[in-house]
């Protein structure tokens, strides 16, 4: 890991943006100071005033590996995910094999080490069959252990109430949950299907998918929390509804975060007309107005951090028809950049973006080292550089597996220029450094 010197950046850090220089050594934030000599640097960057900013620990990925190379891998997600301004990933448990044995876990481990570009960890599944090793799992081993409290495909649904009660009394480390209510989706579709047989389309999405299915499920997992003292963190919340469900103060005060997606952010159901199947995702797009509700609590202490929930699927199943359809999209090339409209729009405050993508998401999962510029942390480090006449995403230059992106054709007022991971050069001028090696997150429990 060489010297790398970044002159001339304006540092957005711990609420504040200062102009300063930054050397890194060894792979870590060596000196941060208004000014830095030349010290043989094997590489000097002018950043000539961009954005410098700790990278994006994105949470919540499905990089489809091991299980399906024609969706993706870790070695082709993460080299999208670094181009994205994501240097950190944690990867969900739903791959084929399930992570329901510490030998799955151990081999997307070894898979990851020998791939991956970025710096990776993984949450944990659970069945209705597997909770005495999720109740004896080393805490430090993996980021979180993901419940499936609705939606989910194989046998990693758990909504047996016994279950459910023993996982939230054992588990023991943080519990990340899914919620819908399935009984209530199925209960939907039953009603649409009698309406409209097989012509569903994608617009009936979050209508079948609705916001009482996600809150009916969301309060359960809450209800269930505070009973049994159990620190959760929800996922991809959708709904204005939900957001009562969540305390406005510091993560340090909470036992309870939760978590939005920035598709969610991005998108409304007024794109289902455009976009049909390629926004169907689980939980759904619902209206402008929760849309809205999850911007305006990003402002607060209410919601925690922003993930991608990137879930690849190939193009030809996203043409199939509306319910058989894959859900999910692949987000982590544009993740930074599509987020940073909302900057540009002055929905949200630049700070406020890199509170909610780096520094609480280091925080909540107790990961040292990462989610800050502070001397002695992790060199994992994003510049972005203003496109004042617009960038257009171009079909041809995405880096996933599958190819496609639901941003195609839309222009963004930023774009990453260089991204550094545990002080290797990943990405800069617009091309991939595949020497750069991430390496495993700790967590410090």
């Amino acid at each position: 890991m060489s010297q790398i010197l970044i002159r001339n950046a304006r540092l957005v850090n711990e609420g504040r943006q200062v102009d300063a220089d930054l050397l890194v050594r060894g792979g870590r934030i060596e000196t941060i100071a208004s000014s830095i000599s030349n010290q043989n640097a094997a590489l000097e960057i002018d950043a000539q005033g961009q954005w410098l900013v700790p990278g994006m620990i994105d949470d919540q990925v499905h990089f489809r590996d091991p299980g399906a190379p024609d969706k993706g891998s870790f070695y082709t997600e993460s080299r999208a995910a670094v181009a994205g301004g994501i240097t950190s990933f944690m990867d969900m448990p739903n791959t084929q094999p399930p992570t329901l044995s510490l030998s799955a876990l151990e081999d997307k481990q070894r898979r990851a080490a020998i791939n991956s570009v970025a710096n990776y960890g993984f949450h944990f599944g659970v069945s209705q069959h597997n909770l005495d090793t999720v109740a004896a799992l080393d805490p430090s081993l993996v980021a979180g252990v993901k419940v499936f409290m609705g939606a989910s495909t194989g046998n990693m649904l758990v909504d047996d109430p016994q279950v459910l009660e023993r996982l939230f009394a054992e588990v023991p480390t943080l519990l990340l949950a899914h919620c819908e209510h399935t009984p209530s989706i199925q209960a939907n579709e039953r009603l649409w299907r009698e309406r409209y047989g097989e012509q569903i389309g994608p617009g009936a999405h979050p209508l079948i998918r609705d916001a009482e299915a996600c809150y009916r499920s969301s309060s359960l997992a809450v209800e269930l929390a505070r009973r049994h003292g159990t620190r959760l963190h929800v996922l991809h919340l959708t709904s204005a509804r939900e957001l009562a469900l969540f305390e406005d103060k510091p993560l340090a005060e909470k036992r309870i975060s939760a978590e939005v997606c920035l598709h969610h952010l991005l998108f409304d159901d007024r794109d289902y007309a455009q976009l049909g199947n390629l926004i169907k995702c689980n939980p759904a797009i619902k209206t402008q107005a929760d849309r809205d509700a999850l911007r305006q609590a990003l402002l607060t202490q209410r919601l925690d951090v922003i993930g991608s929930d990137h879930a690849p699927h190939t193009w030809a199943q996203k043409q199939l028809p509306y319910h058989a359809a894959p859900s999910g999209l692949p987000l982590v090339q544009h993740a930074l950049p599509a987020l940073l409209e909302l900057v540009a729009d002055g929905v949200l405050p630049l700070t406020t973006l890199v509170e909610k993508t780096s520094h609480r998401v280091a925080d909540l999962f107790a990961i040292p080292d990462r989610g800050y510029l502070r001397e002695g942390y992790w060199a994992d480090l994003v510049l972005i550089q203003p496109e004042p006449d617009g960038k257009a995403v171009d079909r041809q230059q995405i880096l996933a597996q599958c190819g496609w992106t639901p941003f195609a054709g839309r222009s963004f007022r930023h774009s990453i220029a260089t991204t550094l991971v545990s002080g290797q050069l990943a990405w800069h001028g617009e091309r991939l450094y595949d020497g750069c090696q991430g390496l495993p997150l700790r967590f410090n429990r």
